[in-house]
C-alpha cells in the first residue's frame, strides 16, 4: 500500500473545482471559435452606469464595459447586469438584434454557453426603459474583454429575499480583497472615501502655500519617534538600514533649508504589535510649519479635520463604536496632569520615578525596571484616562521625559509644548512646538540612550548627529503635527478594525494543510503511470494500467475523490486524465 502526503497549497496549485474546470473548457472553446479571451486592443468606453442613470436619454447610443454579474436567459432574449466602476446597469440581449443574419453563434454559443458570471465584456447599444421603467441598454454588439476562470463568491438570494453565502468572513475578505471589492459594494465605498480624504487633506495644505515633499523610507538611523524599527541591509553600501518609524527629522531639515511649510504622506513602519487598531505598516501625514507654535497648530488641526469630515461625508458628524462624534471646531483642551487627576486623583507633578512606580504597582498597572518617568506617566494615562475621551479632545502639556523632540514649555520647565488629539479613546494626532535648540536636543538624545541601556526597546538607541549638525545651522521656530491616516478614515467610516480601511492588510501566512492518502494496489498502478507524464489520454492510461473494468472504475473514482486526478473533455470528445496540483 502506497501512502501519499498531499500538500493543499493556497496558490494556483490547489485542486480545481468543477466550475473552474468548466470555465477552462469554455476558454478553450472560445479560442477554437477564433475569439481571443484576453484581447490587446483599447475598448472605446463612452459612458458609465451612474452617468447613464443620471442623464438618461431614450435611444442614446453608448459603449460600456464591466463584469457580467447576473443573467436571466429567456430563450431568444436575456436580461443581464453589468457592473462597472460606478455601479450596476441592466443590459438586454436579443438574439436577432445581435445576430442579424443566419449565424446565431454569438448569442446561442458565446453569450449563453461560454460566458460566465464575472467575465468582463464590452457592450455597444442604445438606452431604453423597460415596461417597469428600469433604465437599460439594448445590446447591438458585445465583446469578451477578459475571461474569468474563478467563480466570484457572490451571495445568493432566495425567493423570500433572504441572503445566503454572503462573503463576510473577515480573514477571507482581507486575503482576497480583490473579490471583496467586487461583491461587497460598501467595501469599495470605504476606499473611495479614503481617496477623498487624502485629496481633501492635500488640497487644504496646498491652498495655504505648503509644499508636499518626499523623504527616505530607508534610513541609516531610525529617528523622529520612539518605536522599535524594522531592520534590513543595504548590500551595495554594506550597512544596516532601517525602515522609517517617522519622517520628522528629514522634514525639519527641509525647513532648515528655507521652506516655510512642508508635508508628507508617508508609509511608516514600526515593528510592534498587531491588533484591531494597530498595523506594523501604516499611513501617516506629517506637516511642519515655520514661525508657528502648538497653540496655532491646535486651531489648524481643528480646521483641517472639520474640512476633511465634510469632504468625505458631507457633514462634521460621524459614528464610531456606538458613539456619535462631531469634528466641528473648536475642541476641548485638557492638560496631561489634569487628565490624570480627573480620573485617578493622583497628581504627577514633581513625582520621582520611584513614586510613580510605586503608585502604578499599587493601582494595578504593570511596570518593569526599564521604565523611566516618561514611560510610567504614559502607562498611567493609557490605563486610567485615555479611553474616557470620546469627543475630540486635545491632551496638552506633556512632561518633558515623554517628548524628546519637543520644546520646553514657556511657563513650566518640567513640561513640553505638546498635544495629542484623542477621539473615542484613541490617539489621532500628535503635535509639538518643535525643539530647535541643538544643545538641548543633544542632551535629550543622550537621555534616550540611557533609557535604551536600561532595556526600554522603544527608546532611541542612536544620536542623529547629522540632524544635530543641521540644527546648528539654525531652524526657525516651528510647529509640527502628525495624523494617522488609517485611524482617521476608521473614524470617518465607522470601521473599528484597521484591516477594514487598508486595502491589503498584513496577515499571517496562510496555513498549508497536509492530508495523508493511502492508495491501494489498483490506485497505485494508475497513479504511478500518470505521475510520469502528468496527463494521459484516458483509454491509453486504462490500457497501460491493465486493470479489470471494475477495478479501473473504483481506482479512478477514488483518485478523483482524493483530489489527485481530474478528467478533462476535449472539443473532439476525447477524455484526458490529469494529475492535480
Amino acid at each position: 500500500m502506497l501512502i501519499i502526503f498531499v500538500q493543499n497549497f493556497t496558490e494556483m496549485s490547489q485542486q480545481l473545482s468543477e466550475q473552474e474546470l468548466v470555465r477552462r473548457e469554455s476558454l478553450t472553446k472560445l479560442r477554437g471559435l477564433g475569439i481571443n479571451p484576453y484581447p490587446q486592443a483599447l475598448y472605446p468606453v463612452t459612458a458609465h452606469s451612474s452617468e447613464i442613470k443620471r442623464n438618461f436619454e431614450e435611444g442614446k447610443k453608448v459603449v460600456i464595459a464591466g463584469r457580467l454579474m447576473s443573467r436571466r436567459n429567456q430563450g431568444k432574449a436575456s436580461f443581464a447586469e453589468l457592473q462597472d466602476s460606478e455601479g450596476r446597469i441592466q443590459v438586454y440581449f436579443n438574439r436577432d438584434e445581435i445576430c442579424i443574419g443566419d449565424d446565431k453563434m454569438m448569442y446561442n454559443d458565446v453569450y449563453k454557453k461560454l460566458l460566465d458570471i464575472g467575465d468582463f465584456i464590452g457592450v455597444e447599444g442604445e438606452l431604453f426603459k423597460t415596461q417597469v421603467g428600469q433604465i437599460s441598454v439594448r445590446v447591438k454588439e458585445f465583446s469578451l474583454l477578459s475571461k474569468s476562470l474563478k467563480p466570484l463568491p457572490l451571495p445568493k438570494t432566495d425567493v423570500d429575499g433572504n441572503i445566503h453565502d454572503a462573503f463576510t468572513d473577515p480573514e477571507m475578505r482581507y486575503r482576497q480583497r480583490y473579490a471583496d471589492l467586487v461583491v461587497n459594494p460598501h467595501v469599495k465605498e470605504v476606499f473611495i472615501k479614503r481617496a477623498k480624504l487624502m485629496h481633501a487633506m492635500r488640497s487644504f495644505f496646498i491652498e495655504r502655500g505648503y509644499y508636499e515633499v518626499e523623504t527616505p523610507i530607508l534610513q541609516p538611523i531610525p529617528g523622529g519617534a520612539s518605536a522599535r524599527p524594522f531592520i534590513t541591509h543595504h548590500n551595495s553600501l554594506g550597512v544596516p538600514m532601517y525602515l522609517r518609524i517617522a519622517c520628522e527629522l528629514y522634514l525639519k531639515k527641509v525647513l532648515i533649508g528655507g521652506f516655510d511649510g512642508v508635508f508628507e504622506f508617508a508609509k511608516t513602519f514600526r515593528n510592534e504589535g498587531m491588533d484591531r487598531t494597530h498595523n506594523p505598516e501604516f499611513s501617516m501625514m506629517e506637516i511642519y510649519v515655520a514661525y508657528k507654535d502648538y497653540n496655532w497648530m491646535m486651531e489648524f488641526t481643528e480646521s483641517l479635520l472639520e474640512h476633511c469630515s465634510i469632504a468625505v461625508n458631507g457633514t462634521t458628524e460621524a459614528s464610531f463604536g456606538g458613539h456619535n462624534i462631531n469634528f466641528k471646531a473648536p475642541y476641548k483642551r485638557v492638560t496631561m496632569r489634569q487628565a490624570i487627576i480627573d480620573f485617578t486623583s493622583f497628581d504627577i507633578k514633581d513625582k520621582t520615578e520611584a513614586e510613580l512606580t510605586s503608585w502604578c504597582t499599587a493601582n494595578g498597572i504593570e511596570v518593569n525596571s526599564t521604565m523611566g518617568k516618561g514611560k510610567l506617566i504614559d502607562e498611567i494615562f493609557g490605563e486610567k484616562c485615555e479611553g474616557n475621551y470620546i469627543d475630540p479632545t486635545f491632551i496638552i502639556d506633556y512632561p518633558k521625559e515623554m517628548s524628546p523632540l519637543c520644546k520646553e514649555h514657556r511657563d513650566d520647565h518640567s513640561l513640553t509644548e505638546r498635544f495629542e488629539l484623542m477621539i473615542c479613546g484613541k490617539e489621532l494626532a500628535n503635535a509639538y512646538t518643535e525643539l530647535n535648540d541643538p544643545i538641548d536636543q543633544k542632551e535629550r538624545f543622550e537621555e534616550q540612550l540611557k533609557l535604551a541601556a536600561k532595556g526600554d526597546d522603544e527608546a532611541g538607541e542612536f544620536i542623529d548627529y547629522d540632524f544635530l549638525r543641521a540644527l546648528e545651522y539654525g531652524m526657525p521656530p516651528t510647529s509640527g503635527m502628525g495624523v494617522g491616516i488609517d485611524r482617521l478614515i476608521m473614524f470617518l467610516t465607522g470601521n473599528e478594525s484597521i484591516q477594514e480601511v487598508v486595502l491589503f492588510p498584513q496577515m499571517k501566512p496562510e496555513a498549508k494543510a497536509q492530508k495523508t492518502v493511502e492508495l491501494n494496489d489498483n490506485e497505485k498502478a494508475i497513479f504511478d503511470i500518470l505521475s510520469k507524464t502528468g496527463a494521459m489520454e484516458l483509454n491509453t492510461l486504462k490500457e497501460q494500467a491493465g486493470l479489470s473494468n471494475k477495478r479501473w472504475d473504483k481506482g479512478m473514482k477514488s483518485l478523483s475523490k482524493h483530489g489527485l486526478t481530474s478528467v478533462i473533455k476535449g472539443d473532439d470528445g476525447s477524455l484526458t486524465v490529469m494529475v492535480v496540483g
